[in-house]
């Protein structure tokens, strides 16, 4: 998988549920250039969205990142994704479930797998005995991007035509369905 975009910009991808929550999460971020949302980690190519939501090709939903690695660290977009699930519920983000909506990090590097791995060490330190951290830590496969209509989804409006600001910095909740 590729380390850097055409120009020289790092790529990280992260799974944390519903692709379009994550997406405008880590939109709002200083430092990342673009986002992408599709599909990773499985085994069928060109899956389509109902193929993934039917549970059938082993992807999960994802997003992924081009960024620049001198305004925001890797560290960072890890701690963004964790800040946004529960990293010891398996297969489940908030009201979404099943295998598609596993989170994770997917590394591109050597660097950022090291990385991933300390950080989810570190927050796994931090749990009482007997939680664990489920989140996966893998190397980055192949990213299917989502058809059109997914990408921006929630920043054009969502399901009810509330659009939700991309602006960077911005706090304000994240609707995952607009």
């Amino acid at each position: 998988m590729p380390k850097k975009s055409k120009d020289g910009w790092c790529i990280a991808t992260f799974a944390g549920g519903c692709f379009w929550g994550t997406e405008l999460h880590y939109q709002r971020i200083p430092g990342v250039v673009s986002t992408c949302v599709g599909y990773t980690q499985g085994r069928v190519e060109r899956p389509t969205y109902g193929e993934v939501c039917a549970g059938r090709t082993g992807h999960t939903e994802a997003c992924q990142i081009i960024y620049d690695p001198k305004q925001v660290s890797y560290r960072t977009l890890c701690e963004k994704l964790f800040a946004t699930i529960d990293p010891t519920l398996r297969d489940q983000v908030g009201r979404d479930y099943g295998t598609q909506y596993r989170h994770g990090i997917y590394a591109h590097s050597d660097e950022q797998l090291e990385d991933a791995n300390a950080f989810v060490a570190a927050e796994q330190s931090k749990l009482p005995p007997g939680k664990m951290v489920v989140t996966e830590v893998k190397r980055a496969t192949v990213f299917w991007p989502a058809e059109d209509y997914h990408h921006q989804y929630l920043q054009k409006g969502g399901r009810f035509g509330s659009s939700q600001s991309a602006t960077k910095g911005c706090n304000d909740p994240v609707r995952c369905y607009g």
